[in-house]
């Protein structure tokens, strides 16, 4: 699931394009200064960031800079209201992908989304490297690091962290794990899923103690990488 993270100080606009790009099959984060908006796109790992220009602690500008001057690679949609010449022209040249003005058409912001994303899939070939925080899984060599710890995964293992890594802090049920992996093999069950989960935990173990995500089971709702941290937790 491609991750996009939403700067927006507006709660209602924010809660607009979270629903709406969950709706077209996005995982959406939000941000709503330019603190977090830093710290979400550290932590998150986003695909392509949209980002509002007037924040309550600096400027969208000051965040593109920041991410561009950090190597992030990925599309970085301007929409702000401001609708001037220079406005637009100051936020590309800053290295942003795209620049559309509010009042906007959502279907435009995705379309105009999944371009970007798609040049830029293009542009880079296929992507063995998904991060997760620290948590960095090199699916060519199927090795699985967090700072100085790392284990080798199973082919299997590692779709399966693959598929948790895309929605960190995002609980993914045991049936769309089921669907996606092993729905195509007859004769397992969803315990199956339960099992290779327990691979993973074992293998992952170490991890924790060097800043690694935590694999938990999140009752009635499947499983998770959760990155917040112990005193998130409890």
């Amino acid at each position: 699931m491609t991750r996009i993270l939403v700067v927006e100080d507006d709660i209602d606009i924010r809660g607009l394009l979270t629903r709406g790009l969950e709706a077209e099959g996005f995982s959406v984060d939000t941000a709503g200064c330019v603190g977090d908006a830093l710290a979400a796109a550290r932590d998150e790992s986003p695909e392509a960031v949209v980002l509002d220009i007037t924040l309550p602690d600096g400027s969208g500008h000051d965040v593109c800079r920041s991410l561009r001057e950090g190597g992030y690679p990925g599309p970085i949609l301007f929409l702000s209201a401001r609708d001037e010449i220079r406005d637009r022209a100051e936020g590309l040249a800053l290295g942003a992908d795209d620049y559309i003005v509010k009042p906007f058409v959502f279907d435009e912001l995705v379309a105009r989304l999944r371009t970007h994303l798609m040049r830029r899939q293009a542009a880079e070939g296929p992507r063995t490297l998904i991060n997760a925080g620290k948590l960095v899984l090199d699916l060519d060599t199927r090795q699985v690091t967090c700072g100085e710890a790392s284990a080798r995964l199973t082919p299997r293992e590692a779709e399966l962290l693959a598929m948790l890594m895309e929605s960190v802090n995002r609980p993914v049920s045991r049936a769309d794990i089921f669907e996606r992996l092993w729905a195509s093999q007859g004769g397992l069950s969803l315990n199956v899923v339960d099992v290779y989960v327990g691979y993973l935990r074992t293998k992952m173990a170490d991890f924790v103690r060097h800043g690694g995500p935590l694999l938990v089971t999140v009752r009635g709702r499947g499983f998770m990488l959760d990155s917040r941290g112990p005193d998130y937790r409890h």
